[in-house]
Parts: C-alpha cells; sequence; structure tokens
C-alpha cells in the first residue's frame, strides 16, 4: 500500500492511497480461508468446499468488502503515524472510475486537520466576580411576592362591580348557532378577570357585572382552536353571577411559611435568602463567564479549520433566520446566505469550543454518569408524567446526549481555568446585576 502526499496548506491536507491488487487478492483469499470450515454448498462436505468455487460464489461480495477494510485500514494507519486527528469526516473519493478486477485502487484523501492549540497562561486573565448580598428589603420584598402568590379572594360589598383582577364566580353556557357544544358548560366556575385563561374578549366582557347579574358573552373561536369543530366559529356564552371577589394577599405569617413548607415565618425567611443568594450567584456566574470567554477569544490565536468556520456559520444563520420566522416550522425555504456578523461569530465559537475541549482533554476533564443523571433529571422535570419516555429517548440518541454533555464539560472546564486566574469579589448591588445581565442578552 502507497501513500503519497499532495497537499500540506496550513490545516488541508491531501493524500494519493494506492491500494494494490494483489493486496485485494490477500485480503479476499484470507477472508475465504477465514470463512471455508463454515461453508456448506450442494455435493461438498461443510468446510470441504474448494477454493476456486467459493472464490466464483462469494468472491465479488468479499472484494467490495477487502477493499473498503484495505482503505479504512490506510486512513487508520496514516492517522496514528502522523498524529494528525481530523476536524470533521475526511473525504475519500476512489479516483481510477475506469476500476476493474485486478487493477490496482486508487483514492484521494482529503481532510483538515485540528491546529495545534498554543499553551496559555491563564494568571494573565483578571476578572471581577460580581457578589450581591440578600438585604432585609429584597428578603421582604420576595416574601411580598410570595404572599401576593398565595393570595385569597374575598366576597365585595353586596353591589360592587367587578374589576379587572377580580375573581367572578359563575355559571355558564357556551352555544355555536344557537346549540350547546361539548365542554361549553360550567357551574360556579371561579374565574380571575384578567388572567386570559378563557377565549380572547371573553373576561373582558365580564369587567363591570355584579352578583345576580345575567349577561351573553359574545366571542368568536380562534382560527388555530384546537378543536377544529369550534376554530373560527362566533359563539354566545350564557352566564350567571354569583359572586364577585377581590384579591386578598396572604399575611407574611407563620401560617403563610407553613403553606411553602417551612416550619414558621423565620425558618421561611432563611429559606428566601437561601434562594436570593442562589439566584444572585447564577447570574454572577454568567457574567464572569461571559468576561472570562471575552479574554480567552483575545488571549489565545490559532488558525482555525475552514470546514468548521463554514458549518457554524451556517448554523448560526440558519437558527437566526427561524428565530425571525417562527412561523416557518421546516426547511422549506429559501438558500440562507451567511454575512460577515455570522462569521465573526462562527470564529469565536470555533476557536472557543477547540480550546475548551483541548483543555479539557488535556486536564483529563469528564463528565461522571452521576451528572449526567443529574442533569437528565432537570431536564426530565420539565415533562411530568414522561420522565421514563424521556429517559429512553436520551439513551437511544446520541446526539441529545451530547447535548446534554456538551455544557457540563464547558462549566467544568471553565471552573479549571478560574482557579488559575486573578479572580477579586466586587460588592454591587442588585440592580448592577441585573444591568451586567441585561448587557449579556444585549450582546447575544
Amino acid at each position: 500500500m502507497q501513500v503519497t502526499e499532495t497537499l500540506n496548506e496550513g490545516l488541508k491536507r491531501g493524500y494519493a492511497i494506492k491500494v494494490t491488487a494483489q493486496e485485494l487478492a490477500d485480503k479476499v483469499n484470507a477472508k475465504l480461508v477465514e470463512a471455508q470450515p463454515n461453508i456448506e454448498m450442494k455435493g461438498f462436505r461443510k468446510g470441504k468446499v474448494p477454493m476456486a468455487l467459493l472464490k466464483k460464489q462469494y468472491g465479488q461480495s468479499i472484494l467490495g468488502e477487502a477493499m473498503q477494510e484495505a482503505i479504512d485500514g490506510a486512513m487508520s494507519e496514516h492517522f496514528e503515524k502522523t498524529g494528525e486527528r481530523p476536524a470533521h469526516q475526511p473525504d475519500v473519493k476512489m479516483t481510477n472510475d475506469d476500476w476493474k478486477e485486478g487493477d490496482d485502487v486508487d483514492v484521494a484523501l482529503t481532510y483538515e486537520c485540528l491546529p495545534e492549540i498554543p499553551e496559555s497562561d491563564f494568571s494573565k486573565v483578571k476578572l471581577d466576580k460580581l457578589v450581591v448580598e440578600a438585604s432585609d428589603e429584597d428578603i421582604t420584598e420576595a416574601l411580598a411576592n410570595l404572599a401576593e402568590s398565595a393570595q385569597n379572594f374575598e366576597d365585595r360589598k353586596k353591589g360592587s362591580k367587578a374589576k379587572d383582577g377580580d375573581q367572578v364566580v359563575i355559571d355558564f353556557l357556551g352555544k355555536v348557532d344557537g346549540e350547546p357544544f361539548e365542554g361549553g358548560k360550567a357551574e360556579e366556575y371561579p374565574l380571575v378577570l384578567g388572567s386570559n385563561s378563557f377565549i380572547p374578549g371573553f373576561e373582558a366582557q365580564l369587567v363591570g357585572v355584579k352578583a345576580g347579574d345575567e349577561i351573553d358573552v359574545k366571542v368568536t373561536f380562534p382560527a388555530e382552536y384546537g378543536a377544529a369543530n369550534l376554530a373560527g366559529k362566533d359563539a354566545v356564552f350564557e352566564c350567571k353571577v354569583h359572586s364577585v371577589k377581590e384579591p386578598k394577599p396572604a399575611e407574611v405569617n407563620d401560617e403563610l411559611a407553613t403553606k411553602y413548607g417551612a416550619e414558621n415565618l423565620e425558618d421561611l425567611k432563611g429559606q428566601v435568602a437561601d434562594r436570593l443568594v442562589a439566584e444572585y450567584s447564577g447570574a454572577s456566574r454568567m457574567v464572569t463567564k461571559r468576561a472570562l470567554l471575552d479574554q480567552l477569544d483575545k488571549l489565545v490565536d490559532f488558525e482555525l479549520p475552514e470546514a468548521l468556520l463554514e458549518a457554524e456559520a451556517g448554523q448560526i444563520a440558519h437558527q437566526l433566520w427561524h428565530e425571525e420566522n417562527p412561523d416557518v416550522q421546516g426547511h422549506d425555504h429559501p438558500k440562507i446566505e451567511t454575512t460577515d456578523e455570522h462569521k465573526k461569530l462562527a470564529t469565536r465559537r470555533v476557536k472557543l469550543g477547540l480550546l475548551l475541549a483541548n483543555i479539557g482533554e488535556q486536564q483529563k476533564i469528564e463528565v461522571t454518569d452521576a451528572e449526567m443523571q443529574q442533569a437528565a433529571m432537570r431536564q426530565a422535570s420539565q415533562y411530568p408524567g414522561q420522565e421514563r419516555q424521556f429517559y429512553e429517548f436520551l439513551q437511544k440518541n446520541q446526539g441529545a446526549m451530547q447535548q446534554l454533555r456538551a455544557p457540563i464539560f464547558e462549566d467544568k472546564v471553565v471552573d479549571y481555568i478560574l482557579e488559575l486566574s486573578t479572580v477579586k469579589e466586587k460588592k454591587v448591588s442588585k440592580e448592577d446585576l441585573q444591568a451586567a445581565v441585561e448587557k449579556l442578552n444585549d450582546e447575544e
């Protein structure tokens, strides 16, 4: 087998591989000899079929298999010898299109290899870690929000008109073309006005009603309504108002605390403080990580594979196009051209992705099974009642597993770099931290 270099420019590589006819013939014969003891054929005992007959019967099918193995073997030997790692799936083409049995096989192998990434002195990285303490005012505000979420509704003074935010208790009967329809009837239904839980326009017509009122609410079902027999149809709901109730926030006391699983108010305050600190720490982590990546982008420089840049820029352009055209769900759309902005963002992502992957490999940073399981459980919690189906999907879908693994791996590499960097704590206000997070979102 002969391997000749044909291209060596930057990260681009090209090789001509020649597999001789004799090598192929030897591989085919070796495979036939290996299979011979197990082959039965009419007129011959098992394992006694003549080699010439076996070759005539099975030679063609085995030849293709032997050819593929020879080419794969040549590639593996080449990568092992050179130490190069392809940045993408190599392009392999047979160049002698008029090949016939008995000829040598000529193959062209082209690819871009992963770059050599220079070592970096991460002690040069200097970062501020924004620290926000959970103040008494923050805790009081959070408790007030919990109390509002746990609000009760109490009857308004007799004769009072319903306002937006009030709860009206109603009977209703819905009709289309004068006929009641399935699911359009309820008795003593508590409806909070302004909750937008009913058909658009329904709740607004109940603003101003009083206990004892009877009113016909006229609405039109949305064209995209789930029930096809009602979509786009005009309907009338005959409503009877039993009571009008105003919202009353729960009091911040031990009773409220027990509603949220705490022993008493002091225990709830402690839990709220811990939650606020965790929220602030998470937001601060986002800001610090972005600042770190910004510095790494400037600190490290190396050649990037064009194929990876083109693929990443195309993916970015495609994603942004769908965000701007949310009504198009599939991929039946015009060709999406990449812009300089897409290519600039792709350059940053590819560079940082290769850098972090290289650091993780050098430091033998791995994602454990326990970490993967925790991540899977967090994601599965978004699909209540379908956790098992989600786990089965993960097990069968390597792409989904990689999407789950990638951010965990990245965060562990970031933690490693932060340990080597100079990080100073900087106390800031909650508003300053929020502004920093919003700035991140604006830059995305």
